[in-house]
């Protein structure tokens, strides 16, 4: 049984009508899901930047407050990656016409480019692994229904 410290008590828990072999499955689920993901950064090695590049397509411009929790990371974690990302052009910040203290976070045409050249990659890696396990397309695409599923109606920035 899982500590409770690992358990916040706003924590959703099972309503005692799935089965014990669903209740297995979807344990599986998140466990691949979470490998898998591991698998492609490290395969890949792709920067933590690319999840902050995520949120900005995914949702649109943001303040570093807003990015740090959307990131699940501190906001001097969030402002340092930031300063690499302004530096590198893949993301402007401008003064936040709603707060004059803050400022907003914006994808740059050369971010997206750099986004969509990752996404390609990893496509190219997860389709290398499924032809070399003789998986179908029918697979994937039932896979992939599974997780839109899953995740349709939360935060655009679970990817």
């Amino acid at each position: 049984m899982p500590s409770q410290q690992l358990l916040s008590s706003a924590a959703p828990t099972a309503s005692g009508s799935a089965s014990a072999k669903t209740l297995d499955l979807s344990s599986d689920l998140v466990v691949y899901a979470a490998r898998l993901m591991r698998l492609v950064r490290r395969t890949l090695d792709l920067p933590a930047s690319v999840r902050v590049l995520t949120i900005l397509d995914a949702i649109g411009p943001l303040g570093i407050t807003e990015l740090s929790r959307a990131d699940g990371c501190s906001q001097p974690t969030m402002s340092a990656q930031i300063a690499q990302l302004v530096e590198t052009g893949l993301v402007t910040k401008t003064p936040n016409p709603a707060d004059a203290r803050a400022s907003l976070v914006t994808l740059t045409d050369a971010g997206r480019a750099d986004l969509a050249e990752v996404r390609d990659r990893i496509s190219r890696l997860i389709a290398e692994r499924l032809e070399s396990r003789n998986r179908t397309e029918a697979e994937l695409e039932a896979a992939v229904a599974v997780l839109r599923d899953l995740v349709e109606g939360d935060s655009p920035t679970v990817s």
